[in-house]
């Protein structure tokens, strides 16, 4: 069974965004080539991105033309060939799927529809960012890991990345890495009960 990896930046004070609206909410990640490098090798990994509506968008009006920008970095090159083929799942109340190719639309029955794709064939599937759709999955338990990327920054405020947590959910540790940012890759695995 496919499972879903929450794959996302977080401050050291837990927020998954800033106050500021669309990409200025994100502009206290730490980014670097070697970043880029460790995080495009896991991605290309994968075939299928989820995302929440926000991010989605933010994703659609950068990602599809990356590479045609006449300063388009290496790494831009390689995630927009990736973006541009990798099947994209959001969950949405109100995008329309017609109006987005190679692209599954879940707005209802988050669980069973979750369900479904798990067990469809395929890699894994990275959940970008998101956090208003991480909350909903992890409300549904239905994150198996989370590839946290701690960037050394107190933000105070902001979007949390764990919000309304009920039930105590154990981790394992699984893989740690820390780049000369300061950033620090945290892989846990979610401790299923057997």
């Amino acid at each position: 069974m496919r499972k879903i990896v929450s794959f996302v930046h977080v401050s050291l004070d837990g927020f998954a965004a800033s106050t500021a609206e669309g990409p200025a909410g994100l502009a206290w990640i730490s980014i670097s080539p070697d970043l880029f490098e460790y995080v495009e090798q896991r991605i290309q990994q994968t075939d299928t991105a989820l995302y929440g509506r926000t991010t989605y968008q933010m994703m659609e009006s950068y990602w599809p033309t990356a590479a045609d920008k006449p300063d388009a970095s290496p790494h831009d090159h390689a995630h927009s060939r990736w973006y541009k083929s990798a099947h994209k799942v959001v969950l949405s109340k109100t995008l329309l799927e017609k109006n987005h190719p190679n692209t599954q639309i879940i707005s209802s029955n988050l669980s069973d529809e979750i369900s479904k794709l798990k067990h469809n064939a395929g890699s894994e599937i990275l959940i970008f960012g998101s956090p208003s759709a991480t909350h909903a999955l992890m409300a549904e338990n239905l994150i198996d890991e989370y590839w946290l990327f701690v960037n050394p920054i107190l933000l105070g405020q902001g979007i949390p990345l764990f919000k309304n947590i009920k039930d105590r959910t154990p981790l394992m540790l699984m893989n740690s890495k820390v780049f000369p940012s300061g950033v620090a890759c945290l892989q846990y695995e979610v401790k299923r009960n057997q």
